[in-house]
C-alpha cells in the first residue's frame, strides 16, 4: 500500500499537544491493532505525516487501512514490515505488543527519534474543558482485577453524574477517548505493564496498582537491566510518576506500597492503602460486612464511614463476593473518593455493578456441585485469588503459562484442592508444581485440543467436564480458573468459557 510521501523539517516533538501544530510531523505508527488504528487515524485528522507498519491484518484491519490511505496516511502490510525505521521519522507511536528490543524500535532509539505509546499520545492530545483544565484521568493497574476495577470505577463516576468512560486497556482506546468531540468530566483509565513502558508525561490525578506477581514475563526477557520481574514491577510503578492527589496500593501486597515509597509525586499526594481487614487511618477496608473509608473523612482518626456492604456487591449472587471482588470494589471506591465523589454515590455505583462474563460466573448448580466459570483468571495470580474462594475445589487448569511458574499458588491451596483436570500446551507445568506440593490430589490429564485440531474446541471441553465431574462430590465447587491464556486451544479466554458453560449446561441440564 502507498500514500504521500513524508516532508521533512525540524520538530519540537517534546512539546507536542494538543494545541499544537501537528502540519509536517513524521509520525510512523508500529502495529495496526486497536491502539495502533487509534493513534494512525487520530495523528491523520490532526494533520500528521502518518506512515502505519504492520506485519499482517485481518479482513476488517485491510478495510480501515484503505480509509487511512484515502485520508492520506501511507499504510504498509506485509511480513518484516515493522523492522525497519523509515528515514525521515519525528516520532514512533508503537503499540504495547511490540519490546523495545523490536528492531524498528531499536534503531529508533539509536538514532534519537523518541517513541511513544498510544497513552503517552492521548496524554498530549486531552482537550482542555470548560474550566481551561484537561479532565482528570484515574488509573488502574496491576496484574490482577485491572478490567473489574475500572470497569466498577466507571459505574461510580457515572452514579455519581459525571460524564465518564473506562478506556485504555478496557473499552475504548484512549486516544479516542480523548479527541471524542464530546468532551468528558472524568476518564478510569486501565493501564497494562506494556503501556506504562512507553508513558513519559503522565500526570494521573489518583491511580493504583492493585497487586503484582508474575505474569507476561516473555515480554521482559532478553532486554535491559535487572530481571525481568523487577523490570515488569517498575513499569507498573510507572503509574504513580507525578500522581496529583493519590497513590492507592494494596495493604497485602507490600510490593504496591513499595512502589508508593518510590513514586515522585506531586507535592500533597497521599498514599491510600486498602485492605480486606479492619483498615488504619488513611485506608479504606472491612468492618465486619461493611465497606468503609477512613481516608477521605476529617474524622478518620477515630472513625470510618460506610461505603456499602457485601452484600450490595453480589445482589444476585447466593454467596458472598469473592475477596479479590471485594478489594477490586475497595481500590475502585478509594480512586473515586480520591476524585471528590461522594460516599452515596460509591456505594449506588458499586451495588449497580455487574462482573462481565467468565469472571467467577456460576454456571449451574446440580447434585449438590457448583460449576463456576472464571476462565478470565488467565495466571496463576489470578487463579489463586479464584481458588481461595472455594473449598473444596475440583479444578480445571492449563494452556499457555507465558513463562509463569505454579509451585506458589499450589502450595497455597493445597489443602482446597479435591481433584485437578489438567489441558492445554503447559499442563505438565502445573502437574510438576502439583506432584513437588499436592502430591496426593488426584490429577486427570486430558489430551489433544490443540487450535484447529478435530479433538479441540467443545470436543475438548466437553471430556474436560465429564473428567471433573468425576471427580467432585456433593459439596465440590468445580472452577475453570486456568491460570494460563488460552490461544493454544481456543480464540480466546471468552470462547473457553463460553465452551466450558456449554459443556456443564449439556452433562447437568435435565
Amino acid at each position: 500500500m502507498g500514500g504521500p510521501a513524508m516532508t521533512s523539517g525540524p520538530v519540537d516533538v517534546a512539546a507536542l499537544n494538543r494545541e499544537s501544530s501537528w502540519d509536517g510531523v513524521r509520525a510512523v505508527v508500529l502495529g495496526f491493532g486497536v491502539s495502533g488504528f487509534a493513534a494512525a487515524d487520530n495523528l491523520t485528522h490532526l494533520g500528521a505525516s502518518v506512515t502505519a507498519l504492520a506485519d499482517g491484518a485481518t479482513a476488517a484491519q485491510l478495510e480501515k487501512a484503505e480509509l487511512l490511505e484515502i485520508l492520506g496516511a501511507r499504510v504498509e502490510i506485509h511480513q518484516g514490515a515493522t523492522r525497519t525505521l523509515p528515514d525521515d521519522v519525528d516520532v514512533v507511536v508503537t503499540s504495547p505488543g511490540f519490546r523495545p528490543d523490536s528492531p524498528l524500535l531499536e534503531a529508533a532509539v539509536a538514532r534519537g527519534v523518541p517513541v511513544w505509546g498510544e497513552v503517552e499520545l492521548a496524554w498530549r492530545l486531552r482537550a482542555p474543558g470548560p474550566d481551561g483544565e484537561p479532565a482528570p484521568w484515574l488509573c488502574v493497574t496491576g496484574t490482577n482485577g485491572k478490567t473489574t476495577t475500572t470497569q466498577m470505577l466507571d459505574s461510580i463516576l457515572r452514579a455519581a453524574g459525571l460524564r465518564s468512560v473506562a478506556a485504555g486497556n478496557v473499552g475504548l482506546p484512549i486516544v479516542e477517548a480523548v479527541m471524542d468531540p464530546a468532551p468528558y468530566d472524568v476518564f478510569a483509565v486501565e493501564l497494562s505493564s506494556f503501556q506504562l513502558h512507553y508513558t513519559d508525561s503522565m500526570s494521573a490525578q489518583a491511580a493504583a496498582v492493585l497487586n503484582l506477581a508474575p505474569d507476561h514475563l516473555d515480554w521482559y526477557e532478553g532486554w535491559g537491566t535487572g530481571t525481568a520481574m523487577e523490570r515488569y514491577t517498575a513499569d507498573k510503578g510507572r503509574i504513580y510518576h507525578d500522581v496529583q492527589r493519590a497513590c492507592v496500593y494494596n495493604v497485602a501486597d507490600p510490593g504496591t506500597e513499595e512502589l508508593v515509597r518510590e513514586a515522585d509525586v506531586v507535592e500533597g499526594a497521599r498514599a491510600i492503602g486498602f485492605t480486606l481487614g479492619m483498615p488504619g487511618v488513611g485506608m479504606l477496608g472491612l468492618v465486619e460486612d461493611i465497606l468503609v473509608d477512613r481516608a477521605f473523612i476529617e474524622e478518620r482518626a477515630t472513625s470510618a464511614a460506610e461505603l456499602c456492604t457485601l452484600a450490595d456487591l453480589a445482589p444476585d449472587a447466593a454467596e458472598a463476593p469473592a475477596p479479590h471482588v471485594v478489594a477490586n470494589a475497595l481500590a475502585a471506591a478509594a480512586l473515586a473518593r480520591a476524585h471528590g465523589v461522594d460516599r452515596a454515590a460509591v456505594g449506588e455505583g458499586l451495588r449497580s455493578f455487574r462482573l462481565d462474563a467468565h469472571r467467577i460466573a456460576v454456571v449451574a448448580r446440580a447434585d449438590g456441585v457448583t460449576w463456576v466459570d472464571d476462565s478470565k483468571a488467565t495466571n496463576p495470580h489470578a487463579a489463586q485469588s479464584s481458588l481461595q474462594a472455594y473449598d473444596p475445589v475440583v479444578w480445571i487448569a492449563g494452556g499457555l503459562a507465558k513463562g509463569a511458574r505454579f509451585d506458589e499458588l499450589v502450595r497455597s491451596v493445597a489443602s482446597r484442592l479435591r481433584g485437578v483436570v489438567l489441558i492445554g500446551r503447559d499442563r505438565d507445568v502445573i502437574a510438576e508444581a502439583l506432584s513437588r506440593h499436592a502430591p496426593d490430589v488426584r490429577v486427570i490429564t486430558v489430551e489433544g485440543g490443540d487450535t484447529g485440531s478435530v479433538d479441540g474446541g467443545p470436543d475438548l471441553m466437553r471430556r474436560v467436564v465429564e473428567a471433573a465431574a468425576d471427580l467432585a462430590v456433593p459439596g465440590d465447587t468445580v472452577l475453570l480458573a486456568p491460570g494460563c491464556a488460552s490461544q493454544d486451544q481456543f480464540t480466546d479466554y471468552a470462547a473457553r468459557g463460553e465452551m466450558f458453560a456449554e459443556a456443564v449446561h449439556s452433562i447437568t441440564s435435565p
